[in-house]
Parts: structure tokens; C-alpha cells; sequence
């Protein structure tokens, strides 16, 4: 019998190793990251154990009567390692609707785990939403490059490379948060009207709590920063967690430098470079300039799903 335990804090320990050692999790599902915006979110963390044997997590949060999982991050499903079965998944769903039923919850809202980001097969909640009569209710569209049969640049995007060349465009690794944030921040407010989601000390953070996974590289002219991309690094993944590109960036190519050369330090150790999605409008709506441009460096559709669970 599946027995559920809130989280508290006393069990980051527990939790972090747990996501250490699964076939699914990601370091933006460790404490260190989730908790770093605990204040915007009432988080309702579950635990599941079989036999006193913990089998699964689920980062959530709660929000009227529904449950998300979790508000503050791009996904977050069960997670779970290697001994997970499908029968034990299924008991493991019909041990979470009970405890939404007898909270008061009404519904689930369920941001399922990319597939690229598993390192060991872990459908296993697919089946258990179809079981459960959940409803895919969005679909975001991300764009993905596949290291070990890469797609070539198009045309643009080799002329972006080698202007940026021509002009003295140098890239590199940088801590330079503030100036980058400074260039992000100018671009949403002028051609999107719209700030970052993360503060210069937020970024900050969770860079120095995650100094493996969090990396800027940056593209400079003349000592002055003119694109970048903040990468989240995960065992087979690089994810553009952000990218800007300054006006004189987008003219002299600074951001196809800098994609061209994240490629060339990750393609030997990781599986996929992802763009992130290109949708807006819960899905329905597709940028087509953003997808375009990242379909010309070789990127390729990956599904984003969210599910909702009625109570």
C-alpha cells in the first residue's frame, strides 16, 4: 500500500539523493532550485513510499483548489529511478487522487518531464494519466538539436557565424549575470513589453547553487557584452534557459557565435541542445519568426505536455 508524505524541509536530504539517482529528474527539481522562489508558491511536495521504501516524488504546488506540478517550474512530474514499475505507478496514482480527494483538491494539473530529459526509459505516468482519464490540455512546441546527427546551419545562420567573425566577435564563459540580465531586460521591454522572470540576484543564486548546471556564455565586442545564452546543463541535455541578443548583436551574428559555440563544447558530451518552446496561449498560438530561426540552426520539434486530472 502506497502511503504519501507532505515534504518539509527536514527531507531535502532524502529528496535531493532521490532525484540524484532517478531515470527523470533534473537539478530544477532539487530543493536548492525549488525553493528559491518558496515565497511565490505554497509548495505541497509529495512523497510516496511502498513498504517504508521511497518510490517516487512529485514537486507541487497548490493553488486554490488545484494542485500544479509545480507553479514555479517549466516541468515537473513524478520522479522516479529504475525500480519503478508500471503496476507500482498505477498504485502510486490511485494513492494521489485519494489524497487530493480527502484535501480538497479539485484538480491536477500535470507538466510531464520532456522525454529528452530522461537517462533511462520513464513513461511509466503516461500510462497512468490514460488510466486515470486525464486530458492533455496543452501542448507547448520546443526546438531541439540532436548531437549525434545534427542538422546543418541554413545559409543564414553560416553568414550570422562568420560576420560575427568578421567583426571581432569574440565568445566565452562568463559569471556576468548583471550586464547580461541588463541585455535581456532591455530586449523583452522593447520588442515584447515584458520583463524577466528571474531578478539579477535570483540568477545569481541559483548560479552559485548550481555552479555545474547554470552557465553563461557570452558573446563581446570590444569588451562589451552584445548576446548570450544562459544554459541549464543536465546530464543529456543543454537548455537555453535564456537567450538575448542586443540590437548590434543581431547585427553581426553575436548569437549564432555563441549557439555555434555551446554546440562545439557540449556535442561531445551531451545528447541535445534545446532551444525552448516557441508557443504562446497555452499552445495554441506559435511564434513562427522565433521557431523559424531555431529550425535554421537545426532544431527540431519536442513536445512540452500539460494534463489535467479531474478530482
Amino acid at each position: 500500500m502506497i502511503a504519501i508524505q507532505k515534504y518539509k524541509q527536514s527531507d531535502a536530504t532524502i529528496w535531493d539523493a532521490f532525484v540524484d539517482a532517478s531515470k527523470n529528474g533534473t537539478f530544477m527539481l532539487k530543493r536548492g532550485y525549488m525553493d528559491y522562489h518558496s515565497d511565490r508558491f505554497e509548495d505541497c511536495s509529495l512523497l510516496f513510499y511502498d513498504d517504508n521504501r521511497l518510490v517516487a516524488l512529485l514537486p507541487a504546488s497548490i493553488h486554490g483548489e488545484e494542485m500544479r506540478s509545480h507553479g514555479g517550474l517549466t516541468y515537473g512530474g513524478i520522479i522516479v529511478d529504475k525500480k519503478m514499475t508500471i503496476q507500482l505507478m498505477l498504485s502510486v496514482f490511485e494513492a494521489l487522487k485519494e489524497f487530493l480527494a480527502q484535501n480538497n483538491i479539485s484538480r491536477l494539473i500535470y507538466k510531464r518531464i520532456p522525454n529528452i530529459y530522461y537517462v533511462y526509459p520513464s513513461d511509466e505516468d503516461l500510462y497512468a494519466l490514460f488510466r486515470s482519464g486525464a486530458k492533455l490540455i496543452r501542448r507547448d512546441i520546443s526546438s531541439t538539436i540532436f548531437f549525434p546527427d545534427r542538422i546543418r546551419f541554413s545559409e543564414r545562420r553560416r553568414r550570422g557565424v562568420k560576420n560575427a567573425i568578421k567583426n571581432g566577435v569574440v565568445v566565452r564563459e562568463t559569471n556576468d549575470y548583471a550586464q547580461y540580465i541588463s541585455v535581456l531586460a532591455d530586449i523583452l521591454k522593447k520588442y515584447h513589453n515584458t520583463k524577466p522572470v528571474h531578478t539579477v540576484d535570483e540568477i545569481k543564486l541559483i548560479a552559485n547553487r548550481f555552479p555545474e548546471n547554470v552557465r553563461l556564455f557570452s558573446a563581446y565586442k570590444n569588451d562589451v557584452m552584445l548576446a548570450g545564452v544562459i544554459g541549464y546543463i543536465t546530464p543529456k541535455v543543454v537548455h537555453a534557459q535564456y537567450i538575448a541578443n542586443s540590437d548590434e548583436g543581431r547585427l553581426c551574428g553575436a548569437l549564432d557565435a555563441v549557439v555555434d559555440y555551446m554546440i562545439n563544447i557540449f556535442s561531445d558530451t551531451k545528447l541535445y541542445f534545446d532551444f525552448g518552446i516557441s508557443t504562446e496561449k497555452d499552445g495554441q498560438y506559435l511564434n513562427e519568426g522565433l521557431i523559424q530561426q531555431k529550425q535554421e540552426f537545426g532544431g527540431r520539434a519536442v513536445a512540452y505536455d500539460f494534463y489535467e486530472l479531474k478530482i
